[in-house]
Formats: structure tokens, C-alpha cells, sequence
């Protein structure tokens, strides 16, 4: 038989009734009624129903369909023929036609699956996991790997109509940690020294606009060794760019082209232009959050002012110790919330760590709380007309530093988001956070750290604060969000080496330190420089929302668990006693 195909199963329809084909795929199901034996077959385009008929097939051939199971692979010939009347599956793009088998071969045979393929979705992702490539004969994960590719294929081609250049840059570089655990690579033949997997390609990046190539891309694979969570990964992919000779808003605003275009692509939906834009300062106070969720309203509101003056001790102490009062308006939940959902409330605020959540519930000339008889009239109709309460609405307060204020309150804004109905899934809401402050200050550490890398520029006007007043520095940076999710940041980069060497003077690190980690990049400074910044998205981050996956493990074809670990070939492993001598490697295992 010549089983080489000459149609793909999903592409079987009613305009090729009469004709014969050739069909090769994955026994999806096998069942027999009456004599007639129905099969449907699957490839990664979709789904055809097969009949095999003893009337039609020789008695060998007709024992070979008998002996169908899950998961053979076959190979068919036969014609294209519309189903009986009434037999029609209109929840299938082949639910019109059917198959009728002329002649059949088994290409191989399969052991029993240890999950049902077609069902996979209710099985224990570590059986998942362990036999990956059985569940990726999923038509969902079929679909989003393919979906994957188109989007890469749009941003290349879309990044090459506009003179970028896609570059490779090394993949066994120099450990410079000031971020995330780097994953280190023994040497061979520099014995006793080790290269690092890279965080990201930034510092080559810059380096390739120092060497005068003005537009650089690349599809990125990099690698930190953190903690895992439902969107992190050992190993990721960033679709990773930088441009010299530009500001800020030359590159949201191609982005921003890049992006919507992309969607549109992808998804259908039209976003509209310009994305909005608000300060990482701005959307703090409002959302609590520095990747707001803009597909619903609840905002929170600053209403320090109107209570400075208060008697209520909970308030005077937050204020006195420099924090803030801030609340947001539950609208309408007033009235349909009972006491005890209030109370998990107050329960939820302090399990994210507020040290109490205060609660107005607005009634028609009068208002209830635990708080009602130690504010004074004026901060009452202050608080509600901030909060622009109305006759049964809940507000709800936290009086705290205003890091754990916004935090708290975003974090509750969210959950009722959830709770009340009011996120719509089939939105696609950007928004580029802007401004960010350049550092922020690790307790872990006992220092300030870079927000994002080291190499983001401060705003101009904050240059000579930048090493003695870390906390009020602002950055040239960048962060796009989609449906309260960061796609992906970027900024305009240092390109002067004074202003980094200060940079890493605001740090703490010593001259030392610098000449030993970045040595060689304040070098190439010194030969000319141009202004020059950049972004990077998550590509697996960015297809999981495109694609409305839950997690980025289902994007990407072959993924670790969250204690990164690859089920399916044992990764990591141990290594031979010989493979240790040839690196001159010892191994002492601390127990923990």
C-alpha cells in the first residue's frame, strides 16, 4: 500500500465528496456497530470519522480494523463520502463527511496509553508530565503549540519590515549575578571555573548597539535558577530587542504597533490605539499593583487628607508614622453582603498583611462600622464623598504604610473583581507602566538593588541624586501589562560610563567588584557609546494569554515542574564518576 498522504485530517470536507484520499494519523476512538467499524482518526490538524466495512475491505484487511486499538498508527485509503442523514456532527470541522476505507495499513502499533489521550485533561499532571509526549496528541495543546509558532512568525516578520536584524547572542557567558541565581556550567578545560546560563542577553544587546548594528531581535532562551510559580520557568523564552539612537517613546510606540497587530492576528480583537499610559507612581495608588487589572473599575482612593485630623487612634498612628489611609468602594455589596462575608474579608486583608481592614457599610441617611462613633461628621461625608459612596455600597479601608496599603487593597480589588462578576475574560486591556523607581531596597540584602538591571538610565533631573537618595530616583522604564499580567519591560539604557559607575557606586559595590564583573563592558564604553534602550517580552507569558491557556507549562512543548524537574527523561541527574574526573570536580553533599 502507498501510505504517503494526500490529505491531512482536518482539511477533509464536503467539497471532496466522491474523491479518494489518503489519510494518515492516531487512532483517536474505535467502535464497532453492527459489522461496521468506525474510527476516528487524528492528526494534529483535527479529526476525520472513518467506516471500514466488511463488504468494502478484503477479510484480511477487515481483521486488521478489528484489531484497532487507542493510539495505532495507521494509514488509509478510501472515499470521501457525506454522512448519513441525521448523523451529522455539527461540533466537528469533518462532522459532515466520513471515510468509507478501501484499504488500510498499520504503521505501528501502541501499548495501551496510561491515561486516555482524548481525556487527558482530568489526569494528575505528573503522569502528564512523565509521558509529555502522549499528552501533547492533545488537539488543545496541538493547537496552542501551533499558535505559538504563528506568533513568533508574526514578530519576526514584523521586526524585520522595520530594519531589525536577528543576532544570536552566547548561551555560555559570565557569571554576573545581581538578580536571580545564575544556573553555572562547569569547565572542562579551564579547570576549577565555570560559565553561567543567561539570565538575558542584556549586556550583549548593549553591546551590539555599541558595535553600530542600530536594530538587534532575537527569540531568546534564557535561564534563572528561582522559585517556580504557575507563570515562571527554569528555562524561558523572551522575545528580546534593543534600538539605538531613540527615546522612550519611539520604542512603546512601536510596540504598541507590534502589539495590537498582533492580537488582531492572533485573536481577532481589535485593541484600540493609543494603549494608556500611567506612572508606576500612579498606578500604585490607584490599582495597588504595578501591573494593573484596567478591565474594571474599584479603584482605590488616597483619604489621608481627610482624616489627618483625626481622633481615631488607628488612623492618627498610621499617619504619624508616615503611612496613609486608603480605601476603595465595594459598589452595591453593602447591601447583599452578610456579616460574615465582611468578616472574610478582614480575614483575607490580614492573611496579606494588613494588621486590619476597616468596613463602611453605606445605608440610606446613615452608615454602620465599627469605627462609626470615632469619626467626627466632617470625616465621615469627606470619606464617603472621596470614596463616592452611595445607599448600600461597602467601603473598605487599611491604614498602614503605603507599600502594604496599596498591596492589601490591590489584592482585595482583584478578589472582588473575581468574586462580583466584573473582570470581562474576552477584554484585551494594555496599559504601559511608566516611571518606575530605580531601585528598591532588599531586607534579604540589607542594600538597595536595581528594580530591574543595572543598566536602566535614571531621568536626567534625578542624575545628582543618584547615589545618595536611592529611594526618590526614577528610572527610564517601562513595563507593558495586558489583563493585570506583565507582558514584558524594558527602558533607555546608561550609555555613558561615568553615569554607570555611579550607577554601581548607588549599589554598594566596590570598584573591585565592578572591574571583576562588568569589566569589559565599561570598557567598550570607552569607544563610543550611542544612546540606545529596548524591551523584552515573555513569549511564553504572551501565548498563554493569547491563547487563554491557565498556565505557561501548557505553551511550551517540553516543560519542568515546579521544583524543575523534567519527569519524562529524569532531568536533573547524577553524573558518572568519569564525567567528574574530567572536570576535576569533587562532590560533597551537604545534608539538609
Amino acid at each position: 500500500m502507498n501510505w504517503k498522504r494526500t490529505h491531512y485530517c482536518g482539511t477533509v470536507n464536503k467539497e471532496l465528496v466522491g474523491q479518494a484520499v489518503t489519510l494518515n494519523g492516531w487512532v483517536n476512538r474505535r467502535r464497532d456497530l453492527g459489522g461496521l467499524i468506525f474510527i476516528d482518526l487524528r492528526d494534529r490538524t483535527g479529526l476525520v470519522q472513518i467506516v471500514c466495512s466488511p463488504e468494502v475491505l478484503s477479510e484480511e484487511q477487515y481483521r486488521l480494523a478489528e484489531g484497532l486499538r487507542q493510539e495505532y498508527v495507521v494509514s488509509v485509503s478510501g472515499v470521501v463520502r457525506p454522512r448519513p442523514e441525521g448523523q451529522a456532527n455539527p461540533n466537528l470541522a469533518t462532522g459532515e463527511i466520513e471515510v468509507d476505507v478501501q484499504s488500510l495499513e498499520i504503521l505501528a502499533e501502541s501499548k495501551t496509553p496510561p491515561f486516555p489521550v482524548d481525556r487527558a485533561a482530568d489526569v494528575d499532571d505528573t503522569l502528564l508530565l512523565r509521558y509529555r509526549y502522549l499528552d501533547l496528541r492533545r488537539q488543545p495543546l496541538q493547537e496552542t503549540i501551533a499558535a505559538r509558532h504563528r506568533i513568533v512568525h508574526y514578530v519576526r516578520n514584523f521586526l524585520d519590515s522595520h530594519g531589525f536584524l536577528e543576532i544570536e547572542t552566547p548561551m555560555l557567558t559570565k557569571s554576573t549575578p545581581e538578580g536571580a541565581r545564575d544556573y553555572i556550567v562547569p569547565s572542562r578545560v579551564h579547570h576549577g571555573k565555570f560559565y553561567a546560563l543567561p539570565q538575558s542577553p542584556q549586556m550583549f544587546k548593549q553591546l551590539l548597539m555599541i558595535a553600530g548594528f542600530e536594530r538587534y531581535y532575537q527569540i531568546a532562551r534564557c535561564f534563572r535558577d528561582e522559585d517556580l510559580r504557575a507563570d515562571r520557568q527554569p528555562e524561558f523564552t523572551q522575545i528580546d530587542l534593543e534600538m539605538s539612537f531613540v527615546e522612550a517613546e519611539d520604542i512603546m510606540n512601536l510596540m504598541e504597533e507590534m502589539m495590537i497587530g498582533l492580537v488582531k492576528a492572533i485573536t481577532g480583537r481589535e485593541v484600540p490605539a493609543p494603549i494608556p499610559r500611567i506612572s508606576w507612581a500612579e498606578a500604585m495608588l490607584r490599582y495597588g499593583s504595578d501591573k494593573p487589572d484596567t478591565r474594571f473599575g474599584m479603584e482605590i482612593v488616597d483619604v489621608t487628607d481627610s482624616v489627618s485630623q483625626s481622633q481615631f487612634r488607628v488612623f492618627a498612628a498610621a499617619i504619624a508614622a508616615g503611612g496613609v489611609v486608603r480605601g476603595l468602594n465595594a459598589k452595591g455589596c453593602g447591601a447583599k453582603f452578610s456579616r460574615r462575608e465582611i468578616d472574610n474579608l478582614v480575614e483575607e486583608a490580614e492573611k496579606y498583611g494588613a494588621k486590619g481592614l476597616i468596613w463602611i457599610n453605606v445605608g440610606e441617611g446613615e452608615i454602620k462600622s465599627p469605627i462609626a462613633k470615632f469619626l467626627s461628621e466632617q470625616e465621615t461625608t469627606a470619606i464617603l464623598r472621596k470614596l463616592q459612596a452611595e445607599s448600600g455600597d461597602l467601603l473598605l479601608l487599611v491604614a498602614d504604610a503605603a507599600p502594604t496599603a496599596a498591596d492589601v487593597l490591590g489584592r482585595l480589588r482583584l478578589s472582588l473583581g473575581k468574586q462580583l462578576g466584573l473582570i470581562d475574560e474576552n477584554r484585551c486591556d494594555f496599559i504601559w507602566v511608566t516611571d518606575w523607581p530605580l531601585f528598591e531596597y532588599s531586607e534579604e540584602e540589607g542594600r538597595w538593588v536595581a528594580a530591574h538591571h543595572p543598566f536602566t538610565a535614571p531621568h536626567d533631573e534625578d542624575l545628582g541624586i543618584l547615589a545618595t537618595d536611592q529611594r526618590n530616583v526614577r528610572a527610564k522604564a517601562y513595563d507593558l501589562v495586558l489583563n493585570g499580567i506583565e507582558l514584558g519591560g524594558g527602558s533607555i539604557r546608561i550609555s555613558r560610563k561615568e553615569v554607570q559607575m555611579k550607577m554601581f557606586e548607588a549599589l554598594g559595590l566596590s570598584e573591585a567588584e565592578v572591574q571583576e564583573k562588568f569589566g569589559f563592558f565599561l570598557e567598550a564604553f570607552e569607544y563610543g557609546a550611542p544612546p540606545h534602550g529596548g524591551i523584552a517580552f515573555g513569549l511564553d507569558r504572551l501565548v498563554m494569554l493569547l491563547t487563554g491557556r491557565d498556565s505557561i507549562r501548557d505553551v511550551i512543548a517540553f516543560p519542568k515542574t515546579t521544583s524543575a524537574m523534567d519527569l519524562m527523561v529524569g532531568a536533573p541527574s547524577a553524573v558518572s564518576p568519569q564525567q567528574l574526573r574530567e572536570l576535576k570536580l569533587n562532590l560533597k553533599l551537604e545534608e539538609n
